[in-house]
């Protein structure tokens, strides 16, 4: 009778917090860094172990797009920080209104 009410009891896996999600994680096999997941990638990461197929949502979507837009801007950062180092104004300049501009989409994006 104990096992039927902790079964009832059990919530989704969408449901669930992180740190529920990474202790799953850690008792699956194939699953490698789930210390450094989020909780989307934890849950991708979950359904694809377990054979669960998921279409995909909006916010996830736009998770990834935030996340790519971000490798950009590091990438950009590091350039400005060469051209500073040359005291290259203008290309300085460049380089920060591009910053800029791809701040800006991950602000709507969120």
């Amino acid at each position: 009778m104990g096992k039927k009410d902790k079964a009832a009891k059990e919530k989704p896996i969408e449901k669930m917090t992180a740190t529920e999600l990474r202790a799953i994680a850690m008792e699956l096999q194939g699953i490698t860094g789930a210390h450094g997941m989020n909780k989307a990638e934890l849950l991708t990461a979950i359904k694809k172990a377990k054979g669960i197929e998921d279409a995909p949502s909006k916010k996830s979507r736009s998770d990834v797009l935030i996340r790519d837009v971000k490798v950009k801007i590091k990438a950009l950062k590091e350039k400005k920080v060469a051209f500073a180092g040359e005291n290259n104004k203008k290309m300085t300049d460049i380089f920060r209104r591009k910053i800029s501009r791809l701040k800006k989409k991950t602000r709507k994006a969120a």
